[in-house]
């Protein structure tokens, strides 16, 4: 395909196009919210504006639903080695769904669920929805800012009666890619406890060192008769609102408690969702490497303006995801950190507490933007902080 000068879009652009991200906070350069601003693959602009013209804006076929769950099957396969076969491949709008649904078909009336935290925010919110208590396992970072997963924690909250384990991995906020070992020891756990687990995969399309996703549902058979998976392109693909991720069971008892229930999921899917996540996950033309290309410049030049105009603040490595995970508990902040840059510095970012408890004094910034908007936003950013202290 040919190279797109992400290096040109502006902030004026992004706001034109009317996306939650850029209107939320109009006087903000906007990083709170996990999408990219690179536009999307030229194939799904030509299928949406081809589906426009021809006015195909009914309803998803059977065999359009039947070729998403396919090409949904060989991309896992082609990518992760996780030969998945496409009738256990099922079709609903977005992730959370699919938590909601193991919450209600997978797990026992009123048992807690696990949340690791750091954690993405609706993991925090969506179980009670569900008169589910959360319990929050706090996971800390080493010095490097590396962050590991508590399996002590874990291991007491299934003792103590929790239900399901949330697993988020690559892992939003703190970008860690969990390794094969890091995932047996998990498996142990919920094998030992007779737990179950929702496996959000949605970010493993974006893998920035030189890593491979291994999908927990894969690692043996103990993990794939506990697993609920859940992926889709709106990450990767940066197409969150066309409304379209799959769910993943990977054992026969889950195949079969869910049947009654598939089509029913699967009619809540768009037709352009359905179409777009068929294209990228055929052929994307390449624009997916282009944009892992870039990231990865993004995360070399974040690192280095953090240093320069953020000392004290601490970034953790970003594996994968294109979230960074900023410890400013050494700025000397006068408010939650997201709140003051936010007025102090225009750059509208998630606070950390958000993402539980163990998030307390960071903040989350999406770096999936221009590269200069980047720089302007920790450039502003430091110079809040230089003035506070010179003020304090």
């Amino acid at each position: 395909m040919t190279a797109v000068d992400f290096d040109s879009i502006t902030a004026e652009d992004l706001r034109r196009a009317g996306s939650m991200k850029w209107t939320t906070f109009p006087d903000c350069l906007g990083a709170f919210l996990a999408e990219m601003d690179f536009g999307v693959p030229p194939v799904v602009r030509d299928l949406v504006r081809r589906a426009a013209d021809d006015g195909a804006l009914g309803y998803l076929p059977g065999p359009e639903r039947a070729a998403l769950r396919q090409a949904t099957a060989g991309w896992l396969g082609r990518t992760t080695g996780w030969h998945v076969p496409a009738d256990r491949v099922h079709l609903v709008p977005d992730v959370l769904s699919v938590l909601r649904a193991t919450i209600r078909h997978f797990t026992p009336p009123g048992s807690a669920v696990i949340v690791p935290t750091p954690a993405y925010m609706p993991f925090l919110t969506v179980p009670g929805a569900a008169d589910r208590e959360v319990v929050q396992v706090p996971c800390r970072p080493d010095a490097a800012g590396r962050y590991t997963l508590d399996l002590a924690g874990i291991d007491a909250a299934f003792a103590a009666g929790a239900g399901l384990l949330v697993l988020c991995n690559p892992w939003n906020p703190v970008g860690r890619v969990l390794t094969r070992e890091e995932l047996l020891a998990v498996v142990d756990v919920v094998h030992r406890h007779g737990g179950r687990v929702f496996a959000d995969e949605i970010h493993a399309p974006l893998l920035l060192d030189d890593v491979r996703h291994v999908p927990y549902a894969a690692v043996d058979e103990r993990a794939a008769a506990h697993t609920v998976t859940a992926v889709a392109a709106s990450k990767g693909w940066n197409v969150p609102g066309l409304k379209c991720a799959q769910m993943i069971l990977s054992n026969d008892a889950d195949a079969a408690a869910f049947a009654p229930y598939s089509v029913d999921a699967g009619d809540t899917v768009g037709l352009l969702g359905a179409r777009a996540a068929t294209a990228v996950y055929t052929d994307d033309g390449g624009w997916l490497a282009e944009v892992l290309a870039y990231l990865r410049g993004n995360r070399d030049a974040l690192a280095e303006l953090v240093a320069e105009h953020l000392p004290g603040a601490v970034l953790s490595r970003i594996e994968g995801t294109y979230i960074a995970w900023l410890d400013c508990r050494g700025l000397g902040l006068p408010a939650p950190p997201a709140e003051f840059f936010r007025q102090a510095a225009g750059v509208a970012l998630t606070d950390g507490a958000a993402c539980g408890a163990a998030g307390e004094g960071f903040v989350r910034l999406v770096m999936a933007t221009p590269r200069p908007l980047l720089r302007t936003m920790v450039t502003q950013m430091g110079a809040a902080v230089a003035e506070q202290r010179r003020d304090g």
